[in-house]
């Protein structure tokens, strides 16, 4: 059997590793990563290798030859572009007339691929995808078989809800040259986007095999460094070139021509290798360390988890733990580098520098004596490995979030949209979130990017003005509802949805590398202002109201604005509609937004009281966005946010009778009984807020609802409003005739139970893989984690996005029945956890 590796790869998330070398090339205990990979391909008896090039291919060439040095038979074939992971694969069609094996160049692994390939013959597999579980499985294609191994479904690099198991593909196949038919020639495929679901929809016969052992991909810098270690704790053997030698403690290692000096009685603990003719001079302290070759360490100097390549120097007293220093470094005296560091070829670092924890240094700076070196220089990674939770970048205010970062995240996302487009701007009434913003827009208008600053907005007014035309994206700047003291950055396409994980990780790639787009200094974005912003909001809110019959019923009502900016808006729409208003908490402050959450239980219980003295038909608390709102029946009472989905619901399928509702996948069974009866169709898409709002673009959707109170009307816009919820509310109880309270009561009764289970995020893979196996035999739904229909009752486990916890969630007509399937999931999902350890 032959192989093709791929080695073609730039290996831009590993930078600053990969700036001079092909990713395949990085040393991996003084060998390249794809050298461990010939030889465990050989040990398993395929010596005839093809390999796949793309990125600097000369440096592999050079090393690896015809591949005879090696006990292997090398092909090189270089695409002149990038045809994708199968579409460079189909280049290389003309050597591969028999069966084949694709594997990665720079995994580490020591499958064993004798069974793979065993079992692809066994079998009689067309394709077979070696599989393997992992503890964060998010980053990789999620793999589900049926009990034969036969593939059954498949998902590329998933959100949390959407893993179904912890079984990931590891990209390793075993496939026969027919399946080379199905790849154009000269086009750009993938087998995991491409190739392999169009097999699945064939029906081909495509396995799934699940190999034990240690496999790691090595697509970072902290994945680099944990294979190290991972190496030196025996946890995968490999070959090394260096011979063991004595020593008072640990495993030594040495290459030729390597010295310790024994008679200073240098400390060795763990595993220790040193490369050819490297030095280690007096006394030093080394544990579960590399050093390359040609390498010298003075006296005094502490390596611990430390990777060092070729031709590094190191001066006395230096200590450097959990670090990675390419070829060429010179370290100077009583210089400190923390865990996660990242130092490149041919840098200087002075004497009594500091490296702080995770910073990484691009080839060939100059450290100067004493730095304390806090950030990347001069592209990199930063502060933490993601910045973006869905669309928000939240943080401590002024701590994690300052005009220095605000800076240049803004030109990080100016960097990713067209040169003199328009950006809206927006922020709530908080002194802080218009310095961040101002900050912010000077990163937009470096990038050449024009900012349309609407200064104090109400959100819904943001994202309305974002669905009609000229500006290609939404910003808007708030005080964190769930923390006081941070700030969110809410980020908008151009039709006022939050952005894709595709858009944030495209502004998190170049904001990590800090390559930004500098324009030239005279052609810099301009700042203007939009004079008539709240009339276009205006007159669309008014036109898409039955504003006669509101103002016929003359409707009273009491609103607490929660001093947030829709109070610049809603009393004078309402009073515009013919509606008795009662303000509370309608004063914009500059010190706060909105009340501390500790509050609010207090404020909906004056607003109740209110409500039931004046004789209001119903009573509604905005929240500090304008985006959430709580309802208050005519009788006082308090509609939780499922009880207010659900009310509004019922009140538009009777109104409307026709179309369709949008809800996320845990919402109530209550909602598909409510449109039968009306004739009209539900719609469940996943919990996400750009889920449910992408979809109630759909023309033929009346109202869409999230979890947490928020709500969307598209007859006037799909974005979530809660300024227009309180006016069509309205309008729907005048037209029905019906009140509140009324709808309430009148609802089916169903019982709803929702718990959190503590889940960390290494098990959330496998306790979706176990839910998903649990359920095999049952009724089940893949939108949004698992959902298991039980007759009349269903359950689902749903793992958070980003909290390390997992919601457990069930309904049903008997109270006690639904606290019983909650509590039955909940130990479950205990069980699992403690298989999983």
């Amino acid at each position: 059997m032959k192989a093709v590796i791929m080695a073609g790869g730039f290996g831009t998330r590993i930078h600053p590793l990969t700036i001079d070398l092909p990713k395949p090339m990085i040393p991996l205990y003084n060998r390249p990563i794809m050298l461990h990979i010939i030889e465990l391909l050989k040990k398993h008896g395929i010596d005839e290798l093809i390999l796949l090039l793309y990125h600097q291919p000369m440096v592999i060439k050079n090393f690896f030859g015809d591949g005879s040095e090696f006990g292997v038979h090398i092909t090189y074939v270089t695409p002149l572009e990038d045809f994708g992971t199968a579409g460079a694969v189909k280049m290389a069609a003309k050597h591969l007339d028999e069966r084949f094996m694709i594997i990665s160049g720079d995994l580490l692994t020591d499958f064993d691929l004798s069974k793979a390939m065993a079992f692809h013959e066994e079998k009689k597999a067309k394709g077979t995808l070696t599989l393997t579980s992992v503890k964060d499985p998010l980053q990789f294609g999620v793999v589900i078989t049926n009990k034969e191994g036969k593939i059954t479904k498949f998902l590329e690099k998933p959100g949390w809800g959407e893993v179904f198991s912890d079984t990931i593909n590891t990209g390793i196949y075993v496939l026969e040259p027919e399946v080379l038919d199905m790849i154009p020639e000269g086009e750009n495929r993938d087998w995991s986007k491409d190739i392999f679901p169009q097999m699945l929809a064939n029906d081909d016969a495509l396995y799934g095999c699940s190999l034990d052992g240690y496999w790691a991909d090595i697509g970072n810098t902290d994945a680099y460094l944990e294979a190290c270690q991972d190496i030196a704790a025996g946890r995968v053997a490999i070959n090394l070139d260096e011979k063991p030698a004595a020593s008072a403690g640990g495993q030594l290692f040495l290459g030729d021509g390597a010295q310790l000096a024994v008679d200073e009685k240098s400390l060795v603990e763990g595993m220790v290798v040193l490369g050819d003719n490297s030095q280690v001079l007096g006394k030093s302290r080394l544990t579960n360390c590399v050093v390359g070759r040609n390498c010298i360490i003075e006296d005094g100097v502490e390596l611990k988890d430390a990777i060092l390549w070729d031709n590094v120097y190191i001066k006395k007293n230096s200590t450097i733990i959990g670090a990675a220093l390419c070829n060429n470094v010179r370290v100077g005296q009583k210089v400190i580098i923390e865990e996660g560091a990242v130092v490149a070829e041919e840098t200087t670092i002075g004497d009594e520098a500091h490296i702080n924890k995770d910073v990484k240094i691009w080839p060939r700076k100059v450290i100067e004596g004493g730095a304390i070196v806090t950030t990347n220089l001069i592209w990199g990674e930063k502060w933490r490995k993601s910045i973006f939770e869905g669309a928000i970048v939240r943080g401590l205010t002024n701590v994690e979030l300052t005009p220095e970062f605000a800076a240049k995240l803004g030109a990080a996302y100016g960097s990713i949209l067209p040169k003199d487009s328009f950006v809206l701007s927006g922020r709530d009434s908080v002194r802080a979130s218009r310095m961040l913003k101002r900050s912010f827009a000077g990163g937009l208008l470096s990038a050449g990017i024009n900012v349309r600053d609407t200064k104090m907005i109400s959100l819904p007014v943001l994202r309305y003005k974002l669905t009609t035309f000229g500006e290609v994206g939404g910003i808007q700047f708030r005080q964190s509802p769930e923390e006081p003291a941070a700030t969110d950055i809410l980020f908008f396409d151009a039709e006022g949805i939050e952005i894709s994980s595709a858009t944030a990780k495209n502004i998190e790639r170049i904001f990590f590398k800090e390559n930004f787009r500098r324009v030239h200094y005279t052609d810099p974005g301009g700042i203007s202002e939009i004079p008539r912003i709240y009339d276009y909001y205006n007159e669309g809110f008014l036109r898409a109201l039955d504003a006669k019959a509101i103002a016929a019923a003359a409707p009273k009502v009491v609103v607490d604005l929660n001093h947030s900016s829709a109070g610049q808006l809603l009393p004078a729409l309402l009073n515009e509609l013919g509606c008795e208003v009662i303000e509370l908490n309608s004063q914009v402050t500059e010190t706060r937004t909105g009340t501390p959450p500790e509050q609010d239980a207090k404020a909906m219980d004056q607003l109740s009281r209110i409500v039931v003295t004046l004789g209001a038909k119903a009573g509604f608390w905005m929240g500090p966005s304008g985006e959430r709102t709580r309802l208050v029946d005519e009788t006082g009472e308090v509609l939780s946010d499922i009880e207010a989905m659900t009310v509004l619901t019922a009140l538009v399928c009777r109104a409307e009778q026709r179309d369709s509702v949008v809800v996320p996948i845990s919402a109530p069974s209550v909602i598909e009984l409510l449109a039968a009866e009306s004739g009209m169709l539900v719609k469940r898409t996943k919990n996400d807020p750009r889920s449910i709002v992408e979809s109630a673009k759909d023309r033929r959707v009346q109202f869409a609802a999230s979890m947490d109170g928020r709500f969307a009307f598209p007859g006037f816009q799909h974005n979530f409003d809660a300024i227009f919820t309180v006016a069509k509310t309205l309008e729907l109880l005048v037209r029905t005739g019906l009140s509140l309270s009324k709808v309430r009561k009148g609802l089916p009764k169903r019982y709803y139970e929702h718990v959190e289970v503590s889940c960390s995020q290494e098990f959330k893979g496998g306790i979706m893989r176990k839910m998903s196996e649990d359920s095999v035999d049952l009724e089940a739904s893949f939108i949004d984690g698992v959902r298991i229909q039980l007759k009349n009752d269903w359950a689902l486990m749903l793992p958070d996005q980003y909290r390390p916890v997992a919601h457990v969630i069930a309904e049903s007509t008997d109270e006690k029945r639904a606290k019983e399937l909650v509590e039955t999931y909940r130990k479950k999902v205990e069980k699992w956890k403690q298989e999983l350890q």
